[in-house]
C-alpha cells in the first residue's frame, strides 16, 4: 500500500531492443542516427576531442570548480577506506584459500544529461572506479544541441578535473549498446584521436592514459556499465546484462523522511521538495508519528513551492501516486514502514536520530538529523549518491569501490592436505552420482 512510482521497464525493453540490435549491427553510424533521431543533434565526433575537455576546465566558474574539487576530495577520503585487502585462510596445514580482490579491466560510466546537468554524477562514478584500480574507463553523456553536439561543458570539466579524457557524446540506450559491443569511430576519429596528433605520430603504447593503440579509432567494449539514467537507459542495461555487468536498474529518485513531533517542518518540506525537483516521477514520502507535523509540512510545501523554480515539475511529483504522507502510531511502527519501503534516501528527523538510524535495515543511504539533508549527500558528504531505488535497497547496495572489484579464490593444497580430505570429496561425489569427480581425486592417491 506504500506509494511507489509506476515504471514498466519490461515494456521499455521492447522499445530499446531495436536500438541495441541496430548498434550491434551497424556500429557508430547507428549510434549517430539514433542520437540525431532521439536527441535532435548529430555530433561531429562521438569521442569528445581532448581540447574541448581542457577548454571546459578553463572556462569553469571558479566557485563551481572549488565545489567540485572539494566533492572529489571528500569522495576519495570515504571511498579509499572501502578498498579490500587479500585474505589467506589456512584451512589445514598445506591447504590454503586466498581471496583476491581484482578490479574489472574496463568500465563505462553513464552520466545523465536530460532535464538537469549532473557533474556530481561524474564524481560519484569515477572516484570509486579509480580507487578500485580500474585501468580503463570512459564516460558517456548525451550530446547537447545547445553545446554544439558535445555533452554539457560542466560535465566535461568534471571529467577533466578527474583526469578522464575518454568521453563520448552519446546517451540513452544507444550509449549502453555502444559500450557493450564497442564501435569503430570512423575515418575522422581514426586520423585524429582526442584532438591530439595524427595516428602515425602517436605514442605506440598509450594515448592520453586511455585505450591502448589497438583500440584507437574505436570505442572498445567495456566489462561493466554503471551510473543512473532514464527508463530507456535502465531498459538497455536489462537487455544487455550478461553481455556486460551493471550496477543496478536505476528507477526514479526517491526520499523517505521518518519524523516525530520534534522535527522542523520547514526542513522536512525543503527536503521533500529537493528530491521532487529531479523528475515528475520522483517520490517524496513522509512517515510520521505526528498529524500536527504532517499538516505543518503540507503548509510549508505550499509556501516554499511559491518561491522555487521548477514549480510544475515539483508539483506533479508531489501530487503523484508515488508521493504521500503515512501516519504511524510510534517510531517502531515507522521503522517497519520505512524498512518495507526501502528508500533510496532515508532521512531521520526524530529525537535520538542516530540511535533510530542504526535500527534501520533497508535504505540506500541514511541521513541523520536536521543537519544532514539529502542534498549534502548528493554533492559533498563524501558518500556516494548512486543508490538502489524502487525497493531494491532491501537487497542491493549503492555504488562503491566494491562495485568494481571481483573476489577471486585461489585454492592451494599440497599432497598431504588433499589426501586428508580425499575420502570426504569422494563420498560427496558418489552421493551426487558424479563418479568422474571422485576419479579426479582417486587418480591422485598413491594407493
Amino acid at each position: 500500500m506504500l506509494p511507489r512510482a509506476a515504471v514498466d521497464v519490461e515494456e521499455a525493453t521492447a522499445t530499446v531492443l531495436p536500438i541495441v540490435r541496430d548498434v550491434q549491427a551497424r556500429g557508430a553510424e547507428a549510434v549517430l542516427d539514433w542520437t540525431e533521431r532521439l536527441d535532435g543533434v548529430r555530433p561531429a565526433h562521438l569521442r569528445v576531442p581532448a581540447e574541448e575537455i581542457a577548454a571546459a576546465v578553463e572556462a569553469l566558474d571558479p566557485a563551481v570548480r572549488a565545489a567540485l574539487e572539494e566533492s572529489i576530495r571528500r569522495a576519495r577520503l570515504v571511498h579509499a577506506d572501502q578498498v579490500r585487502s587479500d585474505t589467506t585462510t589456512t584451512v589445514v596445514p598445506g591447504g590454503t584459500v586466498t581471496e583476491r580482490w581484482l578490479p574489472v579491466a574496463r568500465v563505462g560510466l553513464y552520466v545523465p544529461g536530460g532535464r538537469a546537468v549532473y557533474p556530481s554524477s561524474v564524481v560519484m562514478n569515477v572516484v570509486p572506479a579509480q580507487i578500485a584500480g580500474v585501468e580503463s574507463l570512459c564516460v558517456v553523456s548525451p550530446a547537447q544541441a545547445d553545446h554544439g553536439g558535445l555533452p554539457h561543458p560542466t560535465i566535461l570539466a568534471a571529467c577533466g578535473l578527474l583526469g578522464v579524457d575518454e568521453v563520448y557524446a552519446v546517451g540513452g540506450a544507444q550509449a549502453i549498446a555502444m559500450l557493450a559491443y564497442g564501435v569503430d569511430l570512423g575515418d575522422v576519429d581514426r586520423r585524429q584521436v582526442g584532438g591530439a596528433a595524427p595516428l602515425d605520430d602517436l605514442d605506440r603504447r598509450q594515448v592520453g592514459g586511455a585505450a591502448p593503440l589497438d583500440d584507437l579509432g574505436r570505442c572498445a567494449p567495456v566489462d561493466m556499465v554503471t551510473g543512473p539514467g532514464n527508463i530507456w537507459v535502465t531498459a538497455a542495461k536489462r537487455v544487455l546484462k550478461g553481455q556486460i555487468g551493471i550496477d543496478s536498474e536505476a528507477g526514479p529518485t526517491e526520499v523517505a523522511v521518518l519524523a516525530d513531533d520534534s522535527a522542523d517542518p520547514a526542513h522536512v518540506a525543503a527536503d521533500l521538495i529537493s528530491q521532487a525537483e529531479h523528475d515528475t516521477l520522483a517520490a517524496a514520502v513522509l512517515v510520521t508519528t505526528s498529524a500536527v507535523l504532517a499538516e505543518q509540512v503540507e503548509r510549508e510545501i505550499e509556501e516554499q513551492l511559491a518561491r522555487t523554480k521548477h514549480v510544475e515539475r515539483i508539483s506533479e511529483a508531489l501530487t503523484g501516486p508515488q508521493s504521500g504522507i503515512v501516519l504511524v502510531d510510534d517510531i517502531d511502527q515507522g521503522l517497519r514502514v520505512v524498512d518495507a519501503y526501502a528508500a533510496e534516501h532515508l532521512e531521520i528527523h526524530t529525537r535520538d536520530a542516530r540511535e533510530v538510524a542504526l535500527r534501520v535495515r533497508n535504505a540506500g543511504a541514511i541521513f541523520v538529523g536536521t543537519h544532514a539533508p539529502v542534498s549534502l549527500g548528493d554533492y559533498c558528504a563524501g558518500s556516494n549518491h548512486v543508490l538502489p531505488t524502487g525497493g531494491s535497497a532491501a537487497h542491493s547496495s549503492g555504488l562503491s569501490v566494491q562495485t568494481f572489484l571481483r573476489g577471486v579464490h585461489i585454492i592451494d593444497y599440497d599432497a598431504d592436505a588433499l589426501a586428508g580430505v580425499a575420502d570426504h570429496v569422494v563420498a560427496l561425489a558418489i552421493a551426487e552420482d558424479l563418479p568422474g569427480h571422485a576419479a579426479a581425486i582417486t587418480v591422485r592417491m598413491p594407493d
